[in-house]
């Protein structure tokens, strides 16, 4: 299991991460930015537990964020 965290707040909308993980993240139609596919909200920090087989993909997205607002961590 993989624990994915976002901070929303401080996305610009590149979109890289939707390029890389299109099947976590989506963008935003309301505000531009990116969206933790299925993630619940803890004061800023929007996170998600996935399968490992959800961690190639997304740890290229958070490789490519140039705000690195995208953390994952092995649980």
């Amino acid at each position: 299991m993989i624990t994915i965290t976002q901070q929303r707040d401080k996305c610009i909308g590149c979109n890289y991460c939707v390029e890389a993980a299109p099947g976590r993240w989506r963008m935003s139609k309301r505000d531009g930015r990116s969206v933790l596919i299925d993630a619940k909200n803890r004061r800023g920090f929007w996170t998600v537990k996935v399968g490992d087989e959800e961690g190639a993909a997304n740890e290229k997205a958070a490789a490519l964020c140039p705000v690195k607002i995208i953390k994952l961590k092995d649980l």
